[in-house]
């Protein structure tokens, strides 16, 4: 059925397989959401800071 080296690379490829599959599960529920929420603090700091100096301008 199959040879050892065929075996070998049968795991191989299950692991990567594995790898990329929890690493994409991962980068969606938790990485990109966290920067998005990240940069969507960021920017309503800087909106609120804008307000504040034209407040004390006028």
């Amino acid at each position: 059925m199959f040879e050892f080296d065929q075996y070998l690379g049968f795991l191989a490829f299950l692991t990567i397989l594995t790898i990329g599959f929890w690493l994409m599960i991962f980068l969606l529920t938790f990485v990109i959401p966290y920067w998005i929420g990240g940069s969507f603090i960021e920017r309503m700091k800087e909106i609120r800071e804008a307000k504040k100096a034209k407040r004390q301008e006028a």
